[in-house]
């Protein structure tokens, strides 16, 4: 099985407070895994990392978009690219995408507008070609737009296309994010607590969707969440950390039975 991110050695310090130190981890291609730690931990900070909301004071994080995506790129005859110092833009070009965990739309425009903006980094238009509706341009948005459908329709909210983003649920909020980041045909989907603020029957659909995501699409999904039921029953591969360091990394049952995840995350633990 190869490699879609290797993390290597990440540390960063704010104000003198080191968030994360020489934290390293690896995601496979096709891999559901698992980020966990207590409140303050540092996940969220790995995820800015990652994606390169933050810059790294050390470390590296290797990507593998495949070929295609590299030859666009112009970086032939390699296999993986280091992000470190790589504009966000570029980021979400080579296939990884992110959610957050405060849902980030724009109120004012519909569900469908706002599952679109995912997929602007892609478009071949030029602003100007956009601004005239220049015939490429009207038929590159028809092309997206219909892309953007089908994401809608993948997440079972097409119904609720031409509604204002701002009027709906939080449960549909939360899937009109994640049908924003299928638009960059993604590598790897970053989730950060997808589950947070959804009721039981919404997190088990959320746990299904999450599957289909990755069979479906092919891709990896990195996953931060505290519904430790949702993590242990979805996640291939879990990464516990602590204070910004590696705790323990292993299946859902080797990271249930370990000492060290039960003092720092789950509590102490009674072996009686």
């Amino acid at each position: 099985m190869t490699d879609v991110l290797q993390v290597e050695n990440l540390s960063i310090s704010f104000g003198g407070l080191k968030a994360l130190d020489d934290l390293s981890f690896t995601v496979s291609d096709h891999e559901i895994f698992g980020l966990i730690g207590p409140n303050g931990a540092g996940k969220t900070t790995v995820f800015n990392c990652v994606t390169q909301f933050y810059r790294p004071d050390t470390g590296t994080v290797w990507f593998a978009p495949g070929v295609d995506r590299l030859v666009r790129a112009g970086h032939a005859g390699t296999d993986r690219i280091d992000l470190v110092g790589q504009p966000v833009h570029r980021v979400i070009r080579y296939g990884l995408v992110r959610t957050f965990q405060n849902v980030e739309i724009i109120p004012e425009l519909t569900v469908l507008d706002n599952v679109l903006i995912g997929g602007h980094v892609d478009f071949r238009s030029s602003m100007i070609a956009q601004m005239l509706r220049l015939p490429r341009a009207r038929a590159e948005e028809a092309q997206y737009r219909e892309k953007a459908r089908e994401a809608l329709r993948f997440l079972s909210i097409e119904h609720l296309a031409d509604q204002l983003a701002g009027g709906q649920p939080y449960g549909v909020r939360k899937r009109l994010e994640m049908a924003r980041t299928l638009m960059a045909e993604p590598r790897l989907i970053i989730l950060d607590e997808p589950a947070a603020g959804l009721n039981e029957s919404e997190t088990e659909d959320l746990a299904d969707t999450i599957r289909r995501i990755r069979d479906t699409f092919g891709c990896s999904v990195l996953l931060v969440e505290h519904d430790m039921g949702l993590v242990m029953d979805v996640c291939d591969q879990i990464c516990a950390i602590s204070f910004g360091k590696f705790l323990a990394s292993g299946t859902p049952v080797e990271i249930q039975r370990d000492v060290r995840v039960h003092e720092a995350y789950l509590g102490e633990r009674d072996d009686a």
